[in-house]
């Protein structure tokens, strides 16, 4: 019998980063706000100062 695998769209890799306090409080405030993850906003912030780089 074949196996199910659940597969994520993109692929994941745990890092850890070093974010002053200041920075997570507003990140976890906009991120209550808007109803996602922590993780999940930083994804976008990233990818959109990526997006837009000169």
């Amino acid at each position: 019998m074949e196996k199910f695998i659940i597969k994520r769209k993109d692929e994941m890799e745990t890092k850890t980063f070093r974010i002053p306090m200041s920075l997570i409080e507003q990140l976890e405030k906009l991120a209550r706000e808007n109803n996602v993850s922590v993780n999940g906003l930083i994804i976008q912030c990233i990818r959109f100062a990526l997006d837009h780089l000169e």
